[in-house]
């Protein structure tokens, strides 16, 4: 009895399951605008971390070749690394959508293609 109830209660997930799968609208032009800003900010989020990440491993490389130094051990030769670059403060500049040509209104010009009843 338990494995048909169970049955049961998941033949009626499955039939709910496909009322939930609707499409969604497509998002406005307002909404696609945030998006873009968003995802602007994400990645100066990103490009921040990095140029953190980057300072903080020169200062560790440098406080570790400091501490060889101190002791009198050699150091090894330094890395030729890419200097860290400063992404600067985020600033958001909205991309404008280029308009697309206008097509000739020639659609509306035709009526019908069939003859016309007498």
């Amino acid at each position: 009895m338990k494995h048909v109830t169970t049955l049961i209660a998941s033949l009626a997930l499955v039939l709910a399951a496909g009322t939930v799968c609707a499409k969604l609208p497509a998002p406005s032009d307002e909404a696609k605008a945030k998006a873009d800003e968003a995802r602007a900010k994400t990645a100066h989020g990103d490009k921040l971390g990095a140029f953190q990440l980057c300072r903080a491993m020169d200062k560790v490389a440098g406080d570790h070749a400091a501490a060889a130094r101190r002791a009198g051990k050699p150091a090894s030769a330094p890395t030729a690394t890419p200097a860290c670059a400063d992404p600067g403060a985020f600033v958001y500049v909205p991309q404008v959508a280029a308009s697309a040509p206008a097509a000739p209104a020639a659609s509306a010009a035709v009526v019908s293609a069939a003859p016309a009843k007498k």
